[in-house]
């Protein structure tokens, strides 16, 4: 069954979360945890959309809206913590990158 209603991961983003403009270290984080949730959840869907569907109940569209729901929030369970690194690292490069934006602003 086609979705007639897909969800676009990246407006799960908060638009309030302005990484350029913010000295946070904690919003920043945030945002890449974020980040790394919605990326879960799309290996999770990939991997769910590659299985065979032959099985003991059919593939209904109240069963896809379960199923992406689940996918999104193992997603976001999965991210909580240490997750699976890439927040980390994203947070790394960001962080080094907002550091150099600032002391480019802080020179001039």
């Amino acid at each position: 069954m086609i979705n007639m209603n897909p969800i676009n991961p990246l407006s799960q983003i908060d638009k309030t979360a302005n990484i350029r403009q913010t000295d946070d270290p904690q919003k920043l984080m945030e945002v890449c945890k974020e980040f790394e949730s919605i990326f879960i959840n799309m290996i999770l869907k990939q991997a769910r959309s590659g299985m065979k569907t032959d099985g003991l109940t059919e593939k209904s569209y109240a069963r896809e809206i379960f199923e992406d729901m689940q996918d999104e929030q193992m997603a976001q369970s999965m991210s909580k913590g240490q997750g699976i690194g890439l927040a980390q690292e994203l947070y790394k490069q960001l962080s080094r990158n907002t550091n150099k934006i600032t002391n480019m602003v802080d020179k001039e």
